[in-house]
């Protein structure tokens, strides 16, 4: 049986050499399919070493990768380190202010606010786990170590609002608190209970001190306070009454001038009238009293050495 042929011709110069090569087509078309398995390997193989070397590129900008964020993790750990040395400064500093304030310093267990314990994060929830126990381990522990800085930080500025609000309300009772003599004089009669009026010639309760003083010399406020009466009062002539908050309340009476209105704010040494003997007085003087709670007190426990602004 005949086979097909492929005829091939080979000639140079001017046809006085012509070559000719004769192959089965059988013969052709293994060479083609050699040829194209040769290609294909040929080709897989540059696939396979393009591969290889994106991969290896790759692992190497991953690496770096790795240490940059290994450095920037432990900046981070130092940095953390340090607030919590400062933060720790704050809390002891705290403790001092509310032992000023009056309050209790915070426990050492309530200062933890309930780092640990049941419910806390576990290392092997953190997303890195799986891939690089050694860097979810260090990450692991900073966002653990920073949820607790924000924790404490968070109790620091709740108590130090508290202790804030303790000395605000201190200073204001203390403003509140009469504690000056309100004019220059000698105290001629003290607080009693039973004392024979000058005027009246029987004993009657001396709810306040008499302070002698000549005529126009000022009366001071003896607390911060807000002007409750300015005006005349039977046997107390010209009076001013202020109420200071936190339940007390001071009265100065026998007034030759009133230098107040109702409802004025007034601050501890401002001048609120001038001494005189209006009402029923034998001489100048300055009538003064301190209430706690409604009830009359003696003036002088509310006094410091005797002196004015």
């Amino acid at each position: 049986m005949n086979q097909q042929h492929w005829t091939l011709l080979l000639i140079r110069g001017d046809r006085e050499d012509l070559k000719q090569i004769s192959l089965p087509a059988r013969r052709i078309r293994l060479l083609a399919a050699g040829a194209s398995v040769l290609a294909l390997v040929l080709l897989a193989t540059a696939v396979l070493v393009g591969l290889q070397a994106r991969d290896a590129v790759a692992h190497q900008l991953l690496e770096r990768q790795n240490r940059v964020l290994a450095a920037e993790l432990e900046m981070m750990r130092d940095r953390v380190d340090g607030l919590q040395g400062e933060l720790q400064a704050l809390v002891e500093k705290d403790s001092e202010i509310r032992l000023v304030a009056g309050l209790d310093p915070i426990d050492a267990e309530v200062q933890r606010v309930g780092i640990g314990g049941p419910g806390s994060p576990d290392l092997r929830s953190h997303p890195l786990y799986e891939m690089d126990e050694e860097a979810a381990a260090g990450a692991f522990a900073l966002t653990y170590d920073i949820h607790a800085l924000e924790r404490r930080a968070r109790l620091l500025r709740e108590s130090l609002s508290e202790a804030g609000t303790e000395l605000r309300t201190h200073r204001a009772m203390l403003e509140a608190t009469p504690s000056i003599l309100p004019t220059r004089g000698a105290i001629t009669s003290g607080f009693s209970n039973s004392r024979m009026h000058p005027i009246h010639n029987e004993a009657r309760p001396h709810t306040g001190i008499d302070i002698s003083a000549p005529t126009g010399t000022p009366i001071r406020a003896a607390a911060h306070g807000r002007v409750t009466f300015a005006g005349r009062r039977a046997g107390y002539g010209l009076t001013v009454i202020l109420d200071h908050g936190f339940g007390y309340s001071t009265l100065y009476a026998h007034a030759s001038e009133l230098k107040v209105r109702v409802g004025q704010q007034v601050s501890r040494g401002d001048v609120i009238a001038s001494v005189g003997r209006s009402g029923i007085a034998t001489s100048p003087h300055l009538h003064y009293e301190v209430h706690v709670g409604g009830r009359p007190v003696n003036p002088r426990n509310y006094i410091l050495t005797d002196v004015v602004p």
